[in-house]
């Protein structure tokens, strides 16, 4: 076995022997010279957070317990819904419903019953991340949200250690290796959040469904190449990749010395991430620019009774062909400034999207241009599903 072996992040452990139905199990493993039966009792004491049992978490859990990695950690909080088959293979059909949890720790377990599982059905906040982070070798995020991305980066630049990224959106992902001695971290590459509402979630704008596959799988390839000490990660580099296409680009990252976490070491403690990315906290009742909200059942009276307004869809034409509302119109979101002139400012416009982002952004667009009765729809069209017609269709 190369010396390479030792340069992992595991220290002062004890390595555990395996058994002869391990042997077998990672025989294709053992003749690996970066590997080997040292590499792979290396792997069996090794411990993985994975944040997130959802589109990255699913090839990520599933390989890295193939790999025998001894004790992967889960943080997730969510229940398995239908829309998520389409990509999160760690679970099934007969899984909707379940905490994530339940369903992972089921799959795991056929997959290698020699994996220990530590689940914490929790999210993951400024209160409980460092306790949760504390004891893994790696932390590997596979988050869909920025709060939880910073959140995750600062947590492990405190604790020291390494942070596996990865991100997808409709065709494209990127995966990096952050919060090393060596290397930058995540706030080196972006300093600040995005506004609001400017990069649509995955819900919003959707995710081809292999492309979490093919992203997970990288970080799982990083996560080992870390435990091993073996090969070249993908630390001050970044991978992008454009399945469209089938391109991949790696891109040089420097660590910026004047960077709050890695650079100057001011974020000694974990902040409000909600408060910094500008998400989740109360309206400002005082900002002229807040938008009102119906909820679906009040819109829903509103077209009975026959009232007098304009109901505006901004989702895109192929969302419009799933599912739409009756008696609205289908101004797609970034053709809003061109149907200004068509709209009547004295008359009340309701807008509505699938799920009420971009809606929001929309109505604020309105607003403005000097329109003053703009009221979005709460929930989007998904909401008046549950609440008002439930034969329109879900996606």
């Amino acid at each position: 076995m190369t010396a390479q072996i030792h340069r992992g992040p595991i220290v002062d452990r004890e390595l555990p022997e395996l058994g002869g139905d391990e042997i077998l199990r990672y025989s294709r493993h053992l003749i690996l010279p970066e590997v080997a039966l040292e590499g792979q009792r290396w792997l069996k004491a090794s411990r993985v957070l994975l944040i997130g049992a959802g589109g990255l978490g699913s090839p990520l859990a599933l390989y890295l317990a193939a790999a025998g990695v001894g004790t992967l950690g889960l943080v997730d909080f969510d229940v398995v819904d239908l829309t998520n088959l389409q990509r999160q293979i760690l679970h099934g059909t007969g899984d909707v419903g379940r905490p994530k949890l339940e369903s992972a720790k089921d799959r795991i377990r056929d997959v290698n019953p020699n994996v220990h599982v530590e689940g914490y059905e929790t999210k993951l906040t400024s209160a409980n991340a460092l306790e949760i982070l504390r004891d893994y070798d790696v932390v590997i995020d596979g988050t869909d949200n920025f709060q939880t991305r910073y959140l995750t980066n600062d947590a492990c630049v405190i604790l020291g250690k390494p942070n596996v990224y990865g991100s997808i959106f409709r065709f494209e992902g990127q995966a990096s290796v952050f919060a090393t001695e060596e290397g930058p971290c995540y706030r080196c590459l972006y300093p600040e959040p995005p506004p609001p509402g400017l990069v649509p979630s995955c819900a919003e704008g959707g995710v081809i469904g292999v492309l979490p596959g093919l992203v997970g799988t990288i970080q799982a390839t990083e996560g080992l190449k870390l435990l091993l000490g073996v090969g070249e990660t993908l630390i001050g580099r970044l991978l992008t990749i454009d399945a469209l296409t089938m391109q991949f680009r790696t891109l040089k990252l420097r660590k910026d010395p004047s960077c709050p976490a890695c650079g100057t070491r001011q974020i000694q403690e974990l902040i409000d991430y909600d408060q910094f990315c500008g998400v989740g906290g109360p309206p400002d009742v005082s900002d002229p620019n807040d938008v009102i909200e119906l909820t679906p059942r009040e819109v829903a009276e509103k077209l009975k009774r026959g009232d007098d307004f304009d109901l505006l869809d901004v989702r895109e034409p192929h969302e419009w062909a799933i599912a739409r509302i009756e008696g609205a119109r289908l101004v797609p979101l970034g053709s809003v400034g061109d149907a200004i002139p068509t709209l009547d400012p004295a008359r009340e416009i309701v807008i509505h999207c699938k799920g009420g982002v971009r809606s929001a952004k929309a109505a604020r667009q309105l607003q403005a241009a000097g329109f003053t009765r703009v009221r979005n729809l709460a929930g989007g069209i998904l909401r008046w599903s549950d609440e008002v017609d439930p034969k329109i269709p879900k996606y």
